[in-house]
């Protein structure tokens, strides 16, 4: 493993990349539960969505560990598993069959875009400033839903937003809350005083307090409101749904689709994904110190091509865009660093296939302390990026990135914020010679995207 990974040439350990990948494991544990409850809105089987979930974990994160020794993991992608259910299937009236075959498409055009080194062009076409503003609003992305998880931020009407109201704390929602915020201060706390694997005590001592308050009454199980028994259960997969999505991308009528609806449908999860994706490596490998003086990341390629490998895989097996996951963040925050802490994830995901009732009883307050730590540890890269009188035009754009990301809760968003405000300000003000070229085409095609997509 050491020849193979060079753990030890990355400053880690073997029980440190072993820790740091069931971190990220319990932090994307949610995905289990969550992406099949959205694409059953599509119709699709439940028990399918969570299989084919799991194998597109399994197949991407290894791919990530092995082919780019990256300790990134990679799942269904949160908000594309929304636009597949709710707007391709829902809004625009296509088939769960159609949509899975729009999500392999876009990741064959992956694979040839990467192959072709577009993907890694545009990679290294972004300004340093603006990576460290993209870790930077990441950090703010994940903090925002960790605190969602946590129910410590709740709607409001007026506001948007409010935080919870802890007037009643003997309630459901309140003792998720305040059991999340004893969960952040003591993995903070052990982090502090440098105690190994703080954020995976975290989650599992904030899981275990909420079993108790399960047991003693004051966490009342309620499926309607979203609040599931905290106990594990244990039962048997079922091995055989897997047959209701698997090939299914494949058994359409291309008679019924519109070919313009078909290439807008694939594009809009090509365009989302791709930056989603890109955002995410940069962010995350910014925080682990992987890029190098040029703010390159020197394994993107393989990276970017494992990537693009569990879309397609994620699409033949039944599940919605398979993309690298933010919350690898937790892992590189618990030290991990090289693939071997994406081999881990990747088998807990495998084996979750046999357990998968006992992982999908993780709450979501319980390892949202975690996604709000992380926050913080990737919010400390705002020091790197100079706010000056000589910079501002490389700290103006890097602001709106790092606003617009939790803001318009999205990543590619971030980004495309970022790449248009730095052309247009550099532009307008004579710096243009600092523009890559590259930039320009996608500060153009971002636009393009706003318009018509």
């Amino acid at each position: 493993m050491e020849k193979f990974f060079k753990i030890k040439e990355r400053g880690s350990t073997v029980g440190t990349e072993i820790m740091a990948g069931v971190v990220t494991f319990m932090t994307m544990a949610y995905i289990l539960a969550v992406n099949p409850d959205i694409l059953s809105a599509s119709g699709m089987d439940k028990d399918a969505v969570m299989l084919a979930t799991c194998l597109a974990s399994f197949v991407g994160s290894m791919c990530m560990g092995l082919m780019a020794n990256l300790p990134f993991a990679l799942s269904a992608g949160m908000g594309v598993n929304a636009f597949f259910a709710f707007t391709v299937c829902g809004t625009m009236g296509y088939s769960w069959q159609v949509a899975l075959f729009a999500v392999f498409v876009e990741g064959v055009i992956f694979i040839l875009l990467t192959l072709t080194n577009i993907r890694e062009a545009i990679f290294n076409c972004i300004p340093m400033s603006l990576k460290q503003a993209v870790s930077v609003g990441i950090g703010l992305f994940i903090a925002f839903i960790g605190l969602q998880n946590a129910n410590l931020v709740v709607k409001s009407d007026s506001t948007l937003v409010d935080m919870v109201d802890f007037s009643d704390a003997l309630y459901t929602k309140g003792i998720c809350a305040v059991l999340a915020v004893l969960g952040l201060l003591l993995i903070a706390i052990l982090h502090v005083k440098k105690v190994h694997g703080s954020i995976l005590i975290g989650i599992f001592v904030t899981w275990l307090l909420g079993i108790g308050c399960e047991l003693l009454g004051f966490y009342k199980p309620n499926a309607d409101l979203g609040f599931y028994s905290l106990i594990p259960s244990f039962r048997m997969t079922d091995f055989s749904s897997l047959g209701k999505t698997f090939g299914q991308c494949f058994n359409i009528d291309f008679g019924d689709i519109g070919i313009f609806n078909f290439i807008v449908v694939t594009l809009s999860f090509l365009f989302v994904d791709m930056f989603d994706t890109i955002g995410t490596l940069i962010g995350v490998s910014s925080k682990a110190n992987m890029l190098d003086e040029k703010g390159r990341l020197p394994a993107v390629k393989p990276a970017l091509l494992a990537d693009a490998i569990a879309t397609s895989s994620g699409a033949v097996l039944g599940t919605s865009t398979t993309t690298t996951f933010v919350e690898s963040a937790a892992g590189v925050g618990a030290g991990g660093r090289t693939g071997l802490t994406a081999v881990v994830t990747a088998i807990l995901f495998l084996l979750s296939t046999l357990l998968a009732p006992i992982f999908t009883s993780i709450p979501s307050f319980a390892t949202a302390p975690a996604l709000m730590f992380v926050g913080f540890l990737m919010f400390s890269n705002i020091s790197k990026i100079k706010f000056d009188d000589d910079n501002l035009t490389d700290a103006i754009p890097a602001y709106f990135c790092v606003v617009a990301m939790p803001m318009f809760y999205s990543i590619a968003d971030g980004i495309a914020v970022g790449v248009i405000s730095y052309v247009a300000i550099n532009l307008a003000t004579g710096k243009f010679k600092k523009i890559n070229p590259l930039m320009y085409v996608l500060a153009g095609l971002f636009i393009l995207n706003y318009i018509f997509l």
